[in-house]
């Protein structure tokens, strides 16, 4: 059995309001007996080095956290300071491999924009990554999701091209599913056969059915979500507020 966390968008900017909710979450992360953390993008709200710093120390954790960038983080402060790495402008893509499971982090952003987009170099890597762990169970990870929710606002910036991923993952039958972030509210459907869930945020909550006026409740506690890959390969999620 599996057992991980997910939760997204933290949007941290320096400040003690957004750090406060986000160290909630890994309070009460750290206290239970998961495998991995995943934080499934927006970790800044203006990709700028002081914001990774402070993610660095919020998002301390004695499990492992794995990480992929959303459109509000920045690709050369991300990697400097979370990753240690020289700054670039090409895709964060990594993959990391825990408690038996393969999770794919892909960078669905496009720079200086708001919705996403795998281009074609993320797509052969996840295809060549899937591929060479055939046996093992497998989750792709990347911040939009590449579905209408049926919220205006989200669909028009989430992940487009979606055809050409769905064919990847039809090639490797050991994909899961797919785990996402972005739309501030959790959700469930799917893609391309497989679950597609959508992790709620922790910096706000996505208000449903409102036509018009400020979207986002500020007010609402963090959310995350629990997935649980059992013996007999099921996958269960519960979501849950802190």
């Amino acid at each position: 059995m599996i057992v991980f966390a997910q939760f997204s968008d933290t949007h941290l900017d320096t400040g003690d309001d957004r750090a406060e909710r986000a160290a909630r979450v890994m309070e009460h992360l750290n206290g239970l007996p998961v495998d991995a953390v995943l934080v499934t993008g927006d970790i800044a709200d203006h990709g700028e080095p002081a914001e990774y710093e402070q993610a660095r120390k919020v998002l301390e954790s004695p499990h492992p956290v794995l990480m992929c960038p959303g459109n509000h983080d920045a690709r050369g402060p991300y990697r400097e300071v979370l990753l240690d790495r020289p700054p670039g402008d090409g895709p964060v893509n990594r993959v990391h491999k825990v408690a038996g499971a393969l999770f794919v982090m892909c960078d669905s952003t496009v720079p200086g924009e708001d919705h996403g987009f795998l281009d074609d170099a993320t797509l052969g890597w996840l295809d060549r990554t899937l591929a060479g762990e055939p046996g093992t169970p497998a989750f792709v990870c990347f911040h939009h999701p590449p579905v209408t929710l049926s919220i205006p606002y989200v669909d028009g910036i989430r992940q487009f091209g979606a055809g050409r991923l769905a064919e990847v993952i039809a090639r490797h039958p050991q994909v899961v599913a797919v785990l996402c972030g972005h739309a501030h509210t959790a959700a469930a459907t799917t893609f391309a056969g497989r679950p597609l869930l959508v992790a709620p945020g922790v910096v706000s909550t996505l208000v449903l059915l409102r036509p018009e006026g400020d979207i986002a409740d500020h007010d609402a506690p963090p959310g995350l979500a629990l997935h649980v890959l059992d013996d007999e390969a099921r996958l269960t999620t519960h979501y849950r507020t802190v």
